[in-house]
């Protein structure tokens, strides 16, 4: 293709990925869904016309991955509201994420081990990412949820995504040594790493806060976030640390400085001009950056996959049994802490979108007993299914309040006749 056609083809493409949001937002129907099966067509026509050479994906759908996976948590952080009357909710939605990914961690690996027969350190890595919420998925989806199942969904599948990504990585660095994934000295080491890892967050989000007010060239946010997608690879790969928390402690106090950090020292920091003139730009920055990057990771997800797959029987069988199992355990948990009706579409919002992909993909480069029999159909299979479940569980939640509003009306109809009469 010569650089004329690529350029018309990625311009179609954002076109189209923009207006699937925007029938997203209509119809409550994951933009993720149709992106894939966009990448999915455009193989099949790239094929059919003799371009049949595709191992250019193997490496950038990592990057893409990657970068997207830092803007997802980084735009969610942003927009978490982190107040005192809102620790409740915030601590219910860390418990849920903790609680469900380690029943689903559990569970799956069990099936992975004595049903598919996978040694036990490499069942417990592939159960990892299919046990992990995609936020990327749930935030936007969960917008017509009432207010507190909404706030639910949001601290729940970013809390979901952080802890994920860093059991994922702890299990991964003691397969490769070939200990044991439960013990004393491990878990004390993970502890240590999680206390380091914040301690220098806090010092790179306020070296950063420093550099926002002090930049008085135009073009400064983009500088900010190559400094932060820099940070986060020194740590995770040099350091090995648990680097997600330091795009969500960043993301964090610069969506909500006003309220954590202390009076005294906001004379250091100078928030007030930061709140006025700097946040929005950076919001609409991380939402545009993310927005492409998700595009073109789903794009060329889609485009990865050969339609071949989806002739074979077997990955149907493994998809259908892990949705069992996660949403059982989705249903027991959420039934079990929740007795109001309101809280039931929560059951259905647990859906599994980039994250997992990236996960997944990564496997490959660790030195661990691979699967021939989990692999990219298995994922696809267990993804859209997730999705095309939260799809029907909005649909009956606005049925459920379309017969609600019914009576209602009647009644206030029957009130005011008789106040008539």
């Amino acid at each position: 293709m010569d650089v004329s056609s690529i350029l018309i083809a990625l311009s179609v493409l954002i076109i189209f990925s923009y207006l699937f949001d925007i029938l997203a937002i209509r119809t409550k129907f994951p933009s993720v869904i149709l992106l894939v099966l966009t990448g999915i067509i455009a193989r099949f026509i790239s094929t059919y016309y003799g371009f049949d050479n595709f191992k250019f994906l193997d490496s950038l759908v990592p990057v893409l991955g990657t970068i997207g996976l830092i803007l997802i948590v980084l735009e969610a952080a942003l927009e978490l509201d982190i107040r005192r009357e809102k620790m409740d909710i915030i601590i219910k939605g860390f418990m849920a994420a903790l609680i469900i990914l380690l029943i689903n961690i559990v569970l799956l690996s069990l099936f992975f081990e004595k049903i598919i027969g996978l040694p036990h350190p490499t069942s417990v890595i592939y159960a990892i990412p299919l046990s992990i919420i995609s936020s990327a998925v749930a935030i936007p989806s969960a917008s017509g949820l009432i207010n507190k199942n909404r706030e639910f969904i949001v601290y729940e599948s970013t809390f979901s995504d952080i802890l994920g990504i860093m059991f994922f990585y702890y299990s991964i660095r003691l397969a490769e040594k070939g200990e044991s994934l439960i013990g004393f000295d491990p878990i004390l080491t993970l502890i240590g790493q999680i206390i380091l890892i914040i301690v220098l967050s806090l010092a790179i989000t306020y070296l950063l806060f420093q550099l926002i007010q002090r930049i008085e060239h135009h073009v400064k946010f983009f500088l900010i976030l190559s400094l932060l997608i820099l940070a986060y690879e020194i740590s995770k790969d040099i350091l090995k640390l648990p680097s997600l928390v330091l795009i969500f402690i960043f993301g964090i106090f610069l969506g909500n400085f006003s309220n954590l950090i202390p009076e005294r020292f906001k004379k250091y920091t100078k928030t007030v001009k930061v709140d006025n003139e700097d946040l929005h730009e950076f919001n609409l920055l991380t939402a545009e950056s993310t927005f492409l990057v998700r595009t073109f990771f789903f794009l060329f997800f889609g485009f990865s996959i050969p339609l071949e797959s989806f002739i074979e029987f077997e990955p149907y069988i493994i998809g259908a049994t892990v949705l069992l199992i996660m949403y059982g355990v989705r249903y027991f948990y959420l039934t079990a802490t929740n007795d109001d009706n309101e809280s039931k579409p929560l059951i259905y919002f647990s859906p599994r979108g980039l994250i997992t992909i990236l996960l997944f993909l990564s496997i490959s480069d660790y030195e661990i007993v691979k699967s021939s029999i989990i692999d990219e159909k298995v994922l696809l299979v267990i993804i859209i299914a997730s999705m095309l479940i939260m799809i029907q569980g909005s649909i009956t939640q606005k049925k459920d309040e379309d017969k609600n509003e019914e009576p209602s009306q009647q009644s206030l109809s029957e009130i005011v006749d008789e106040q008539i009469d």
